[in-house]
């Protein structure tokens, strides 16, 4: 029974059946105990609703099969002797190990946040996503930039070094991402300051639509007419927007003409009947109608007045509805709309 002490890679098969023994021990209790305390944990989460419990759970769920591996190995590495490099490699496999567990963890950790703060509110409007979209880049890019850093320092990197030579090549890339850049801090613009939020109906120089998503880079707007039209953050904030989504009221002004052979009393009465017809309109306040000019086509009117609702719809129902009444008003009371006239002459004939 020589076989315990035979030697294999510098170790006796002993030690090697000890180190496999606490390595696979090590998995299976921390497997076991995973299955034992998740839904525990999970019960527990629903019970108090607290972020903290909530956070545990859900960790420990989303703790990765890379993890367990590593403490394991490093757990069978204490009953070998191994060289110098062996070792040292070793050194370090857990804290990465750790580090990049933490980081899984952080990330599922700010996700939970996130829907707890904007995700759940009883109203998700488009200022509540946006702000959750930017917020989650935000503290991940923050999260993954430590972690980041601190694998470096690990392996050995002099951060003071790599931060002295980001500082000086970090011209150079800002001068490169200069546009990407702009756009990120517009993003960010768009996000603290909210012009406009996802559903509003905004109108960007010739483009109008409906804005279906905030990105970093972009944004997204659906036109009426049902393509997707994508405009860059920076260049949006250089145009001049109009939101119609924020209108509280419309105004709206038209304008009618009348023959110049109306007589007198009836133009004067005309101003009141356009206010009676417009007050019988749900949703109007009415403004004034007044004997503008005395146009080439006839006696101008201009009629102001306010629908108290920005639904465009509406809107027009209540002109058309407006115009029908004058309409039918001038006719019963004999007032001629004006038409514009034109005077032919052919050569050698009549006029």
């Amino acid at each position: 029974m020589l076989w315990p002490n035979h030697v294999l890679f510098g170790n006796t098969a002993l030690r090697w059946l000890i180190a496999l023994g606490a390595a696979a021990g090590l998995m299976a209790v921390a497997r076991l105990l995973k299955r034992w305390l998740v839904p525990r944990l999970a019960a527990r989460a629903g019970r108090t609703g607290t972020l903290l419990d909530e956070c545990l759970a859900d960790g420990l769920a989303r703790t990765q099969a890379l993890f367990f591996p590593a403490l394991a190995i490093t757990l069978g590495a204490q009953f070998l002797d191994l060289p110098l490099r062996a070792i040292r490699l070793l050194d370090f496999l857990p804290a990465i190990a750790l580090l990049l567990q933490g980081a899984v963890w952080g990330h599922r950790a700010i996700g939970i946040w996130i829907d707890r703060h904007f995700r759940r509110q009883p109203v998700m409007d488009g200022t509540l996503a946006t702000r959750a979209a930017i917020a989650g880049f935000l503290l991940r890019l923050g999260l993954w930039s430590v972690v980041l850093l601190l694998g470096l320092d690990l392996i050995g990197f002099s951060l003071t070094a790599l931060l002295a030579s980001l500082g000086i090549g970090g011209i150079a890339v800002a001068l490169a991402v200069q546009s990407i850049l702009g756009d990120l801090f517009a993003s960010l613009s768009i996000t603290l300051d909210q012009p406009f939020v996802i559903g509003d109906f905004i109108i960007v120089d010739e483009c109008l639509g409906s804005v279906e998503f905030i990105g970093l880079k972009t944004t997204r707007i659906r036109s009426l007419s049902g393509e997707q039209i994508v405009i860059s953050n920076g260049d949006l904030l250089k145009s001049r927007i109009r939101n119609f989504k924020r209108m509280v009221e419309r105004r709206v002004v038209f304008g009618f003409c009348i023959a110049y052979r109306t007589p007198a009393d009836l133009v004067a009465s005309i101003p009141g009947e356009v206010k009676r017809i417009a007050g019988q309109q749900p949703k109007v306040r009415f403004d004034r109608a007044h004997l503008m000019e005395f146009s080439d086509l006839g006696l101008k009117f201009e009629v102001v007045y306010y629908v108290l609702d920005p639904d465009y719809t509406l809107h027009m129902d209540i002109l058309q509805a407006i115009h029908l009444g004058l309409l039918e008003t001038f006719r019963q009371r004999g007032i001629c709309f004006s038409v514009p006239s034109r005077t032919m002459q052919v050569p050698g004939g009549e006029t």
